[in-house]
């Protein structure tokens, strides 16, 4: 596929978004705050379901995901399987939360309930996560853009990073989640249509028929989706349901991205049933990819294709061998899966920063806010190509699925037993305590699990966030019991 080609598909693919981003920025500006921060409370709870699946699927799915049957099978629907409990609990503890207490960060809720060091560092825990993860995923894009189009045209990678992000701003600058919640729905289109189009297409060159499906996955050897055997392995079925669940709630739940575009919707009840179709869509979707996956596998075994990992599906879409729809459906579906998730994140950043961080509701006036969110805005867009760089020198691994699960497991651990602690007991714990405690939970969960692989073979895996979490939740509770012996005394 020509270099040429796949820069036309950026162009206009970007032209489109450019061209959403103008119709929805359109209207009243007194209130532009409220457009950016949550599309003034007015989107359609379908399209926010929609988008959503594009922005939680992102490229490290497009990509990763079908290129990690080889190494672990189906395992991974185990977890998809967990999120299903983890979306409910969202919709029925977390959603009537938020909307209650009409929040426009959902980090709002810490200071409420302990004070402003819960407050600050459940937003600061998030910015971290939030960061490292959205760049991860654009990474991962960028590599793949890079290797089939701008190494050709001997464009270096920073140029190809900075043009990139640049893009991303400039679309998101003006209406900030109003524009997030239109242009996600057009990319999860495009995300999916190219899946789809290439299952399709390697089901007919591998004889596989729709009729035949069930006998081709239960002849196979890597169709494996439950694992009970090696309580030890980082894939034994209770460990990754679990973990999945408790996934879901903090990746979706506790999240500023997630949850702000729940907030857009027109109430509580439209917001329910966002999360209601957007679990039944995006358990069906990700079987999907891994059915993607196999297929790939044994495309590639059948026609000599040597790449594995994240490098699979990229070498055989752009290969010509299957035909150049499927090359273009591939780029522009990729496209879509880095900026899926990375315009929602530079738009959630820039929220959590300045409500939670900075606090311009409470320092500025409407017009200097404007003015303060904007270069915000700016300062995240260059926070994240440097980031960005950073990891072209320091990345190696072959499939990012699960590196970048088990990072997630540090960073929104101690979310979980703030909130854990919040909304399951009446205890009043240390607010001046709580940053030393997440912190203390996060290199405990570090050490420990270091300890059970190097002494005892055992693998953590996803369940990081569970003993991070349990930490955090128990130091909590010391903390309170503290408390209430000063107050006491």
């Amino acid at each position: 596929m020509q270099p040429s080609l796949i820069l036309l598909l950026i162009a206009l693919y970007f032209g489109v978004l450019i061209a959403i981003s103008f119709l929805t920025s359109r209207g009243n500006k007194t209130s532009e705050n409220a457009d950016f921060f949550v599309a003034s409370r007015q989107s359609p709870w379908y399209l926010v379901a929609f988008g959503m699946i594009g922005a939680s699927l992102s490229g490290v799915t497009f990509i990763s995901i079908p290129g990690t049957i080889a190494d672990t099978g189906f395992g991974y629907f185990q977890v998809v399987l967990g999120y299903t409990l983890g979306y409910a609990v969202i919709g029925t503890v977390l959603l009537p939360l938020y909307y209650r207490l009409n929040l426009t960060s959902i980090y709002t809720y810490l200071e409420t309930r302990y004070g402003d060091y819960a407050y600050k560092t459940g937003a600061s825990f998030f910015v971290l996560s939030r960061l490292v993860g959205s760049s991860f995923r654009l990474f991962l894009v960028a590599n793949v853009l890079q290797l089939i189009v701008f190494d050709e045209l001997n464009v270096p990678y920073y140029v190809t990073v900075t043009m990139t992000i640049f893009l991303i701003w400039l679309y998101t600058f003006r209406s900030g989640i109003k524009t997030i919640v239109w242009t996600d729905t057009l990319q999860t289109l495009f995300m999916l249509t190219a899946m789809l189009f290439a299952v399709g297409l390697l089901m007919q060159n591998l004889d596989v028929s729709f009729f035949n499906v069930s006998v081709y996955l239960n002849s196979h050897e890597e169709f494996q989706i439950f694992f009970f055997e090696d309580l030890k392995s980082s894939n034994y079925f209770f460990k990754q349901f679990i973990s999945g669940a408790f996934i879901a709630i903090v990746m979706t739940g506790l999240d500023q991205d997630m949850m702000q575009k729940n907030l857009t919707c027109r109430s509580l009840k439209d917001a329910q049933k966002n999360m209601f179709w957007f679990t039944i869509v995006l358990v069906i979707t990700n079987f999907l990819f891994l059915f993607l996956g196999l297929l790939l596998m044994d495309y590639a075994n059948q026609n000599n294709f040597t790449e594995i990992g994240d490098a699979l599906f990229p070498a055989i879409a752009t290969s010509g061998d299957l035909g150049l729809g499927l090359a273009i459906l591939f780029c522009i579906g990729l496209i879509a899966a880095a900026y899926s998730s990375a315009d929602s994140a530079l738009t959630s950043l820039t929220t959590s920063i300045s409500i939670d961080l900075v606090q311009i509701q409470k320092k500025y006036d409407q017009k200097k806010q404007v003015i303060v969110r904007k270069r915000i805005h700016v300062f995240v867009t260059l926070l994240l190509i440097v980031i960005m760089m950073v990891y072209k020198y320091a990345i190696t691994d072959t499939s990012l699925i699960y590196t970048l699960f088990e990072f997630a497991g540090y960073t929104y651990g101690p979310l979980l037993g703030l909130y854990a602690f919040g909304l399951f007991t009446k205890l009043k714990a240390a607010d001046i305590w709580i940053p030393f405690i997440s912190i203390g939970a996060v290199v405990l969960t570090f050490f420990f699990s270091l300890y059970l692989e190097s002494i005892h073979d055992f693998e953590l895996g996803f369940f990081v966030l569970i003993v991070n979490g349990a930490l955090s939740f128990v130091g909590l509770i010391l903390s309170s019991l503290k408390q209430d012996q000063s107050a006491s005394i």
